[in-house]
């Protein structure tokens, strides 16, 4: 067969795989997976596992079960299940068919009796506390459980009474009987089953003993007939424990193969779902979605492309080595793609009335939709009382400033030249309004001879027709780190989000839910409502501190 050019290492791998006829015996046709664990949302990280799947699927043929790892009952639901599909489809990818470990408990459950029956798992009445305690060092070997060398007999006699519920929680364990001086610590006797009464969203009450992770996963790939488990680095350790389950239990070459990659790590950005789901819980931020999380559903809440965050892991790589990605590069991903395919819109966050003392009447405006693919203009209603940003405007400028002040000059945006020539303040001597006159001949695409200039062009919104909007920014979570062990919660960014009110034009608030835009001069943001109120919510900035 004709194998694509190898572009990372797992590929070179795969390549060298299917030319030696590794897996001729199955028509050469490979399956993946992407197994996450529904007990929370998916956040960014997950969306590099997720681009080497289904790359795989794609430039193979492969095909791709999604699996849901729901071998721990308190902690997952449906609610996270829904959440990762959406996830996946949102990104643009499709599965060949959604799977769950749960879907194999019996199965499983038989496999454990094999283990016991030839001699490869015992049951444990030591507890969790005890066999972490005899678990030894790195150094050191562990020390045998008390009960390692009870016969198959007894051994299945307590196994059943486990899976009938006569005994409680903790009580008892099955382990796997593999080698307690083994210098990988995995290998050291690991839990296969354990004791929980505890309801699991989907068997319901049928079980009171459930598989531990690390050997329902490899099974149930061996279950499935999948062919390359491909999983982040820090299961390396785990690869002999994962051959282990899969050969005792009795499968057929070709088995699986587990082959590890460096996750992704970005700066100041949390990549946890236990601490996620504890910034969820503890109400610092609305929900999963709040959009200043990394979690898929958050990025999508807040505007992301998710061409954007694939062409970003694609740029990050696939690679064996741990590093991390400054976030300063996945903004500038977003960036790239706004500035593409985002319309201009004009909108002011700190208005100030700025009212032309010569113009009477009312007229349209040219407006460039968006200058980098040239799609044209629409027209912007504009009379002689317009606001402007209170940041273009200063009573005490510095050198060579460029905006409005007190006898300068201004073009508004697609529209005039203005000049100030008073300036209205409250009793605190804070601006209240710009008296200005402006230049007829000055309108832009005129081309009529002016002899006025200006040197700053700034933003507006038409006072009669502009539109009251909320504005929201934010920073990251998470501020810089001060020392290496320092806890998530000492890193919070208190002022996470920040809220403005301001105007925009009445374009905005007539476009539909969720259109990115790019505000002239300010950054880009997502149109959004809430209970009737304009809402721009904050993508990313304007500015751009990646080197490219």
């Amino acid at each position: 067969m004709q194998l694509p050019e190898a572009t990372n290492f797992i590929e070179q791998i795969i390549n060298e795989e299917l030319a030696a006829g590794k897996f001729e015996s199955r028509g050469n046709k490979l399956l993946v997976r992407f197994p996450p664990e529904p007990n929370g949302y998916l956040h960014i990280g997950h969306i590099k596992a997720m681009c080497i799947n289904f790359g795989v699927k794609e430039r193979y043929g492969a095909e791709l079960n999604l699996r849901m790892d729901d071998t721990n009952p308190a902690k997952e639901d449906y609610e996270y299940v829904n959440s990762i599909v959406e996830a996946v489809k949102w990104l643009g990818f499709e599965y060949d068919r959604l799977v769950f470990a749960s879907d194999y408990y019996d199965r499983l459950y038989e496999i454990a009796e094999k283990y016991i029956m030839d001699g490869n798992a015992y049951v444990c009445d030591l507890s969790a506390a005890e066999i972490t305690a005899t678990r030894g060092t790195l150094t050191e070997p562990g020390t045998p459980s008390p009960y390692r060398n009870r016969s198959v007999e007894e051994n299945l006699k307590l196994f059943r009474e486990m899976k009938a519920g006569k005994y409680p929680d903790g009580a008892r364990t099955l382990r796997a009987k593999i080698d307690m001086s083994s210098p990988n610590v995995n290998m050291r006797d690991p839990i296969i089953y354990r004791i929980a009464h505890v309801t699991h969203y989907r068997t319901g009450d049928k079980w009171c003993i459930y598989p531990m992770y690390d050997f329902a996963h490899p099974v149930s790939d061996a279950i499935e007939g999948i062919t390359h488990s491909l999983c982040s680095l820090e299961f390396e350790n785990h690869r002999p424990l994962y051959d282990w389950f899969v050969e005792k239990a009795g499968f057929p070459a070709p088995r699986p193969r587990q082959i590890e990659f460096a996750r992704l790590n970005i700066t100041n950005t949390l990549m946890s779902k236990r601490y996620l789901k504890k910034l969820v819980d503890e109400g610092f931020v609305r929900g999963w979605d709040d959009p200043r999380m990394p979690t898929i559903m958050g990025l999508k809440n807040r505007g992301v492309p998710p061409e954007a965050l694939k062409k970003f892991c694609a740029d990050v790589g696939v690679a064996k080595a741990y590093s991390i990605v400054d976030s300063a590069q996945l903004d500038s991903c977003v960036r790239d793609n706004l500035n593409e395919n985002a319309e201009r819109a004009m909108a002011v966050l700190n208005p100030i009335k700025l009212t032309i003392t010569n113009y009477t009447g009312e007229e349209e405006v040219d407006f460039e939709k968006n200058p980098v693919k040239n799609v044209g203009s629409r027209k912007v209603k504009f009379t002689g009382s317009v606001y402007i940003d209170g940041d273009d405007f200063s009573l005490n400028p510095p050198p060579k400033y460029k905006r409005l002040q007190k006898g300068g000059t201004v073009r508004l945006k697609a529209a005039y030249i203005v000049r100030c020539d008073d300036v209205v303040t409250d009793e605190n001597g804070q601006v209240k309004e710009l008296l200005c006159t402006y230049f007829p001949e000055s309108r832009s695409g005129s081309n009529l001879p002016c002899d006025v200039k200006a040197k700053g062009v700034i933003q507006w919104v038409d006072a009669k027709y502009g539109a009251d909007a909320e504005f929201r920014q934010y920073e990251p979570l998470l501020k810089d780190e001060e020392y290496p062990d320092q806890d998530y919660a000492e890193r919070l960014n208190l002022n996470s989000e920040k809220i403005f009110f301001g105007k925009a034009e009445p374009y905005l608030a007539e476009s539909a839910i969720d259109t990115p835009f790019q505000l002239m001069r300010t950054g880009y943001y997502k149109k959004a409502e809430e209970e009737g109120k304009l809402i721009l919510s904050e993508i990313v900035s304007l500015k751009d501190s990646y080197n490219k």
